[in-house]
C-alpha cells in the first residue's frame, strides 16, 4: 500500500504513522505549534507562587551561591585582620594601633584630634579614646595641648611608636601585595579604586541613616 497508510503494531495494537507524519499523513510544520498537554489549554502557565511570584525568584534569593556584600566584607576583613595581627603581634601592637600609628605619621606635622581619628579609622568615639589612653601609656603616642586653646589636643607620634611603625611598616605593604597577587596586576588599582566607593557608601549609610535604596530596588515581599 502507499506510505500515507496508518499500520498497527502487532505487539501493542497502537497505531503507527509512517516517518515524516504526525498526524495521519500531514507532515509537520515549523509554524505549526505543539499541541496541548492534556487537561490544559495551549497557553498552559506554571503556577505562580506568593503575590503572584514564580518559584524560581524565592530560590534565587535565598540561593546560597548568590554573592552578598555583607559576608563578603566580614570574610574578608577577618582574614586580612588575623594574617595581620600575627605580624603586628611579633612587635608587641594590635592591627588597630598600627592603624593609628600610620595616620598620625601620614599626617605630618598638623596633628590630628582623637574626633577626625575616629572619623579617619570608621569608628566610634568610644572605642578611639580607650584606644588612645591604652597607646598613651606604653609611650607610642601623646596628646598635645596648644596653647591658644587648652579645651583642644592633638594625638603625635613618640620616637617609640614610630620605631614599631617603621618595624611593621614592611609586612604591612607585604601582605598587601600577596592578598592583591589573587587578582591581575592590571585589575589591582581599579578594585582598590572600586573598594574605596563602597566603603564611601557604607560609612554614607550609617551616617545617615538611610537604607540608601529605591523601593525599586529592594527584594520582592515575602
Amino acid at each position: 500500500m502507499a506510505d500515507t497508510t496508518v499500520r498497527r503494531s502487532a505487539a501493542t495494537g497502537r497505531t503507527r504513522q509512517p516517518p515524516g507524519r504526525t498526524d495521519g499523513g500531514a507532515p509537520p510544520s515549523a509554524t505549526t505549534p505543539p499541541a496541548a498537554a492534556p487537561g490544559r489549554g495551549a497557553t498552559s502557565f506554571r503556577r505562580a507562587g506568593p503575590r503572584g511570584r514564580g518559584a524560581g525568584s524565592r530560590a534565587a534569593l535565598d540561593s546560597p551561591e548568590r554573592r552578598r556584600l555583607p559576608p563578603l566584607l566580614r570574610r574578608a576583613w577577618y582574614g586580612l585582620n588575623q594574617s595581620f595581627r600575627r605580624f603586628t603581634a611579633q612587635v608587641g601592637i594590635t592591627p588597630d594601633q598600627f592603624t593609628v600609628l600610620r595616620m598620625l605619621r601620614e599626617h605630618g606635622p598638623l596633628r590630628l584630634s582623637q574626633s577626625e581619628l575616629a572619623e579617619r579609622m570608621s569608628s566610634d568615639p568610644n572605642t578611639i579614646a580607650s584606644l588612645v589612653r591604652r597607646m598613651e601609656r606604653q609611650g607610642l603616642i601623646q596628646r598635645l595641648t596648644p596653647p591658644e586653646d587648652r579645651r583642644a589636643y592633638g594625638l603625635a607620634l613618640q620616637p617609640a611608636g614610630y620605631r614599631k611603625y617603621r618595624q611593621v611598616r614592611r609586612r604591612a605593604w607585604a601582605l598587601q601585595r600577596l592578598i592583591l597577587s589573587a587578582l591581575p596586576e592590571a585589575a589591582r588599582k581599579s578594585f582598590l579604586a572600586q573598594l574605596e566607593i563602597v566603603a564611601n557608601a557604607c560609612w554614607q549609610t550609617a551616617q545617615t541613616g538611610r537604607a540608601g535604596v529605591s523601593p525599586a530596588g529592594l527584594p520582592p515581599k515575602e
